[in-house]
């Protein structure tokens, strides 16, 4: 269907396995994070998007720059047949600065994050789905099996495929070591960063702020950096390559008093509670301020993978207004239908904590198609006709 397809995402979330899968033994795989190889590709890229069997697949193609993937361009201008090229990367393919050249109308581009609790667990994640298409069938669901202590324990466990296989303390290596890689060195060699030490304080600030609003002034005043321009670089540095995203502030003119600063995440909850030091046991305790922010982490991530592979669009948002009034999450179809949903890291529920949801419905009537308040809890009920308390494992158990 497309001439290149282009996967990128966070480091270690399995794209390079996924490349070897499709490509297989009848295509072409070209390691650019290999230093020979790259060597070699920059020598003469033009050889290099001409050689070998189609698929031709470029690992970590932003290493190749921009001579490269013109290169490339040139070849799928010749040529308009399918399935030429599978490219992926670290980084963000449109917003690496040493890409200019977007491949546009020529690719697909596809981002791959970390494992979903359905593919860790090989179930469905597919609660997006069935909440737009047959919502009533979220409340179908049997007891949920997950006790609060489960979801801390899967909320700092996170999704990166080698981290979940390790035991917690060699998985709080594993991250140390990820961030100090991802940071002093993948950064740097993107950008060319001069003052990169700063980048894990940067980051760190931002799991500090993980399901808050983003105001890059009140992280540039943490941070100690001399240069607002510089925290601003960092901070689409730490995106780019895929540590944290934002959503987008939602209106329809519902108020004038809406917020429009973007709500952050630390891109995978393992990683936002090894950066905040925090594990199962201290989050456990009632009194500790980052479970909240965690398991809304948590389920965003969830909400965020899900929604990439949907057959039609939809995109994410948070709402909130200078009063106070917030929504967590607003998942919105390309034809204007919302799903919104609250989180709660308590066990019990009541009709106050929907009252937003109900708000909303009442604002903009026929395209509320339902409100969801997922739960650390075991039952499924209605809260109202179209509004329900549903277990967080409702993401991925189906009924």
């Amino acid at each position: 269907m497309f001439r290149a397809v282009v996967v990128t995402g966070p480091r270690q979330a399995g794209k390079t396995t996924l490349v070897r899968k499709v490509v297989g033994d009848a295509g072409t795989l070209v390691r650019l994070d290999r230093q020979p190889v790259l060597q070699a590709v920059l020598a003469d890229p033009a050889a290099a998007a001409t050689q070998g069997a189609e698929p031709r697949a470029f690992d970590e193609v932003q290493r190749g720059g921009d001579a490269l993937v013109r290169a490339i361009k040139v070849v799928l201008d010749d040529n308009r047949t399918p399935g030429q090229f599978l490219l992926n990367g670290s980084a963000d393919f449109l917003t690496a600065p040493m890409l200019t050249e977007s491949l546009a109308g020529r690719a697909a581009f596809m981002e791959m994050w970390p494992f979903t609790q359905g593919e860790i667990g090989g179930h469905p994640d597919g609660f997006l789905e069935r909440a737009f298409s047959n919502p009533e069938e979220l409340l179908g669901a049997e007891l949920s099996p997950l006790s609060p202590g489960d979801y801390l324990h899967r909320v700092c466990r996170g999704g990166f495929p080698e981290a979940v296989a390790l035991p917690g303390r060699s998985r709080g290596v594993w991250f140390r070591n990820y961030v100090r890689s991802v940071t002093q060195r993948d950064i740097t060699e993107l950008t060319g960063a001069r003052r990169a030490q700063h980048l894990p304080k940067i980051l760190s600030l931002l799991a500090a702020r993980t399901a808050n609003e983003l105001v890059s002034a009140h992280i540039h005043d943490a941070s100690g950096l001399g240069s607002r321009n510089t925290t601003d670089d960092y901070l689409s540095h730490i995106q780019m390559v895929y540590l944290a995203h934002t959503l987008p502030a939602w209106s329809r003119g519902l108020t004038a008093k809406i917020t429009r600063h973007p709500k952050v995440y630390i891109a995978d909850s393992g990683l936002a509670a090894h950066l905040l030091g925090k594990d199962p046991t201290s989050l456990a305790r009632p009194t500790d301020p980052a479970r909240g922010p965690l398991m809304e982490t948590f389920v965003a991530n969830e909400l965020l993978r899900q929604a990439s592979w949907l057959d039609h669009d939809v995109r994410l948002h948070h709402f909130r207004d200078r009063d106070g009034g917030e929504i967590d999450l607003i998942a919105e179809a390309a034809d204007g239908r919302v799903v919104a949903v609250e989180v709660k890291a308590a066990q019990t529920v009541s009709t106050q904590d929907a009252r937003r949801l109900t708000w909303l419905r009442n604002k903009i009537g026929s395209d509320f198609v339902c409100g969801a308040v997922l739960h650390a809890g075991e039952r499924s009920f209605r809260l109202n006709h179209d509004v329900y308390a549903l277990p967080i494992s409702t993401l991925w158990l189906n009924p």
